[in-house]
């Protein structure tokens, strides 16, 4: 069932809509969840709470063309929300070191501002992206996105380690001096 249809039943409230969002996307959603925290069944009440929430913000959205983006932004906050909670004593390695990669170039700030300026920024972040090539867009989205390793994007594109190091490197940096023009004190 296509994208458009499957909106149609969240808007006529059937429940059928989830279940036929589970066909469609259940296995990558729950990869997405799963890549944050490391464990499956973690993943699998993330997964579940994402259908809960599209139920609850469809409407007012309609994501009639951009279903699983919309799924992937509720499930990626939700999984970060559960690893927070779950390793607030100890860090978990993954997120650590993508956190780590990505403060070289976005400035960390209190929550409230975070939320303040989350929509700017993403807007900004965007347009810095909609200047990359379509090859270092798709390396940096399964990176930061879809929280890939650095092998998993190799096995994808067929690139060697150096270069994907290299390419995540150089993009971070052009992203860094993007986002100080754009008057981000970094």
């Amino acid at each position: 069932m296509d994208d458009s249809k499957i909106v149609e039943l969240y808007l006529s409230r059937n429940e059928s809509a989830i279940s036929q969002t589970a066909q469609k996307y259940g296995t990558r959603l729950r990869r997405i969840a799963n890549r944050i925290l490391g464990n499956q069944e973690s993943a699998e009440e993330c997964e579940n709470d994402t259908y809960l929430e599209a139920w609850n913000r469809i409407p007012p959205h309609e994501p009639r063309t951009y279903l699983f983006a919309f799924l992937g932004k509720i499930i990626r906050h939700i999984a970060i929300d559960v690893c927070r909670r779950n390793y607030a004593q100890k860090r978990q390695a993954l997120f650590v070191e993508l956190t780590q990669e990505m403060q070289e170039c976005i400035p960390g700030k209190s929550y409230v501002e975070e939320e303040v300026e989350a929509g700017a920024l993403s807007e900004i972040i965007n347009a810095f992206l909609d200047t990359c090539s379509e090859e270092q867009r798709n390396v940096f989205v399964r990176r930061y996105w879809f929280f890939d390793t650095i092998s998993e994007i190799c096995n994808r594109y067929g690139y060697s380690q150096s270069k994907v190091k290299v390419m995540l490197f150089r993009i971070r940096k052009r992203l860094r001096t993007h986002l100080e023009k754009e008057g981000y004190a970094l």
